[in-house]
């Protein structure tokens, strides 16, 4: 019985789901631009969410069907930080997060690019700094704060209060980012002085 040959990996699903989640970025900014009223806002919802979904799934078929690329290990943080990134910016803009609040998202995008820096850096040492279950589940509070947050100026006609919920739960986002990058700092650093 013959095998089929294996699919090429720029074409694997896991990687057809990350560039997915990049080429929801411009789709997130054009929705917010584009589209008038409420719906603007349930689409960007439903689009983040669609996009956090697949940060969850890429890897999680990666694994399962030994699918796993060098490609895909470097698109992948890639793509969340575009996206991440991407929907502080449009709430700060039209000043969903403004005020003191702007701290928390200063320090999420301050984190990432941090983290950027000091993977670039551990890699030339041939350091492999592996994501621990913490970094994970401020990845999830972090996806959670950003979906309510953009769903939350048509979702207060329903939710009285769910803008206060996604303030909430980006600070602590914010919070879990100071301890997962202070985390790879520490590691970045001790690497460093053993050079």
């Amino acid at each position: 019985m013959e095998h089929a040959p294996p699919r090429p990996l720029l074409t694997s699903l896991p990687n057809v789901l990350t560039y997915a989640r990049i080429v929801a970025v411009p789709s997130l900014v054009a929705c917010l631009f584009y589209i008038e009223g409420d719906a603007a806002r349930w689409w960007a919802f439903g689009l983040f969410v669609a996009a956090a979904l697949t940060d969850w799934l890429d890897g999680y078929v990666a694994r399962s069907w030994a699918q796993q690329s060098a490609l895909g290990r470097m698109l992948d943080p890639i793509a969340d930080k575009l996206i991440v990134g991407t929907a502080l910016l449009m709430l700060v803009a039209d000043h969903t997060i403004e005020g003191f609040n702007l701290w928390a998202a200063v320090i999420i995008l301050c984190r990432e690019i941090l983290v950027s820096g000091l993977r670039e850096f551990l890699a030339e040492l041939n350091v492999k700094v592996h994501v621990t279950q913490l970094a994970k589940w401020k990845t999830t509070v972090q996806m959670v704060a950003l979906a309510i947050l953009l769903a939350a100026p048509a979702a207060e006609k329903l939710y009285p209060g769910i803008t206060d919920t996604g303030l909430l739960f980006l600070w602590l986002a914010a919070l879990l980012t100071l301890w997962t990058g202070f985390d790879y700092l520490t590691a970045a650093i001790r690497h460093a002085m053993e050079r």
